[in-house]
Formats: C-alpha cells, sequence, structure tokens
C-alpha cells in the first residue's frame, strides 16, 4: 500500500496535466472544429517545459509513452476483415503497394535534405499509414533523445495541418473530376491521415463514399503494424553495437492485431467497442 501511495504521488502531477491538455484539446474541436490532435500538440508545446520539471517530469513521460501505446493498440477495435472483403482486390492491392513507397520516398527525401533516415521513416510513415498516430507509433521505437520529441512534434503538426487541407479540397477536386463512389473513396481514404478527418470528407460528399472512404483508410490503419515491426527490427540492427534494442515484436502491436483478429471473429461486442472508442482517443490525445 505504501508503494502504491508513493507511485500515485510521483506519477499523479504529469498525469493530471497531461488529462488536463487532452481534455482542452478535445473541448476546442467539439466547439471550435480543429483537429484535437493538433489543439494537444499545440496546448503541449505551450506547457513543454512541464517535461522537465521533476514533480511532473514522472507522469508525462508515462502518458507519452506507456497510456500511448495503449491507445495505438486499441485501434484494432476499428478493423474487421468483413469489412475489407467488399472493396476488392485491385484497391487493396493499390492502398498496400502504396505505403512502402511513400516510406520510400520518406526516406529517399531525408538522405536529399540532410537528414537522418528514422526522421525519413518517421515522416513517411505518418503520411503513408495514419499520420498522427502512426507518427507516435513509429516514435515510440525510436531512440530517446533530445531530437526524438522535437521530430515527432513538427511530424505531427505538419501531417495534421495537411490533412485538414486535404479533407476540405479533396472532395471538391474529386467531384471536379467525376470520380466514381469507389474511386472518390480511394481518393480520401489512401489519402488523407487522420480517420475523423476521412469520415468528415467522405460524408461531406454521400453516404457511399464515406463508407468506402472509411474502409479504405482502416485497411492502411492495418498497414501501422508491420510497419511498426520492420522498423523494430531495422532498430535493433542499428542498435547491434551496442545500446538498448527495441523489442523484436513491440507489445502494442501485438494488442492491435490481437483486438483486430478478435472484432474479425465476431468476438467483441458493438457495445464494447462503442465504450472503448472514447478510450482509443484519450490515450492518443
Amino acid at each position: 500500500m505504501h508503494s502504491l501511495s508513493l507511485s500515485a504521488r510521483r506519477y499523479f502531477p504529469g498525469l493530471a496535466i497531461a488529462a488536463v491538455v487532452a481534455l482542452s484539446a478535445q473541448f476546442l474541436a467539439d466547439h471550435y472544429g480543429p483537429p484535437a490532435m493538433l489543439m494537444a500538440i499545440l496546448i503541449g508545446l505551450a506547457l513543454n517545459f512541464l517535461g522537465a520539471e521533476a514533480r511532473t517530469a514522472p507522469g508525462i513521460a508515462l502518458a507519452a509513452r506507456h497510456v500511448l501505446r495503449l491507445g495505438v493498440a486499441l485501434l484494432g477495435i476499428r478493423i474487421s476483415a468483413d469489412m475489407l472483403l467488399g472493396l476488392g482486390a485491385l484497391p487493396l492491392v493499390m492502398v498496400a503497394l502504396s505505403v512502402p513507397l511513400i516510406i520510400g520516398f520518406g526516406l529517399l527525401l531525408s538522405r536529399l535534405l540532410g537528414q537522418p533516415g528514422r526522421f525519413g521513416f518517421l515522416t513517411g510513415g505518418s503520411v503513408a499509414i495514419c499520420g498522427a498516430s502512426a507518427a507516435m507509433a513509429i516514435g515510440a521505437l525510436l531512440p530517446q533523445d533530445d531530437r526524438r520529441e522535437r521530430d515527432i512534434a513538427f511530424t505531427v503538426i505538419a501531417v495534421t495541418v495537411l490533412s485538414t487541407l486535404a479533407m476540405i479540397l479533396y472532395p471538391i477536386i474529386a467531384a471536379n473530376l467525376g470520380l466514381s463512389t469507389t474511386a472518390t473513396g480511394l481518393l480520401l481514404g489512401g489519402t488523407i491521415h487522420d480517420v475523423a478527418q476521412v469520415v468528415g470528407a467522405g460524408f461531406s460528399v454521400s453516404t457511399e463514399v464515406g463508407e468506402v472512404a472509411t474502409l479504405f483508410k482502416l485497411f492502411r490503419v492495418i498497414m501501422l503494424a508491420p510497419a511498426v515491426v520492420i522498423g523494430a527490427l531495422i532498430l535493433r540492427g542499428a542498435a547491434a553495437g551496442g545500446g538498448t534494442r527495441p523489442p523484436l515484436v513491440p507489445g502494442f502491436v501485438l494488442g492491435f492485431l490481437l483486438l483486430a483478429g478478435a472484432n474479425s471473429f465476431g468476438l467483441v461486442p458493438m457495445a464494447l467497442r462503442d465504450l472503448l472508442e472514447p478510450v482509443v482517443r484519450a490515450c492518443l490525445l
């Protein structure tokens, strides 16, 4: 009991700060419309100094690592095999191939710009898969140094702003091009980063487009697991000469795959998914 009390006193101040930031970001998103993730990052930047305070640093580190990974694992409740089977083979192959191509382009561009490869993997992975969520999942694998937090913050802000612009502009472009329902859904679900923004863009066109776009988007979310596993393998190799290696298969990736599999077999009740949805958002925020 005494140990539990000491842990609570150690972690509560930082966790409380993280909770206040998340609640504030969600309030701004609900009442004024900007993406909650972007608001959380901007508020967090303003409170960055608390990450170095002895009283709040342990709780903030706990939220930024373990609570965040729990949120990434719980993303698996959004996925099921039945949702994907109706999309057809060719569009799914296109989306599956686009992910490694975009990550490869990110690695190439980072090299051309004189940035380390891990920055290209972080930015390319966030663009290719699911924006801020992918950036945080990949960022959780990166070495703990001063550059890591800066790179993650830059990537989340950039990808969220660009995704917001895409949410507004891409439905207009699709309408002017006269694309079919499936093609419009592929454009929106295959390019916009945030799930909520894909839903907003798709359903602003029609219910059918919204459903198709959401399915393509969730298929991209599935690609998060293999991308993180491959990233962990690469980083383990890079750390072979010294330092701490990341785990071969991170626990939060296993959790993601197990939940997606359980959902595919109908083992996750709808009531539980509805209950966990705000928990996912809260953990990521």
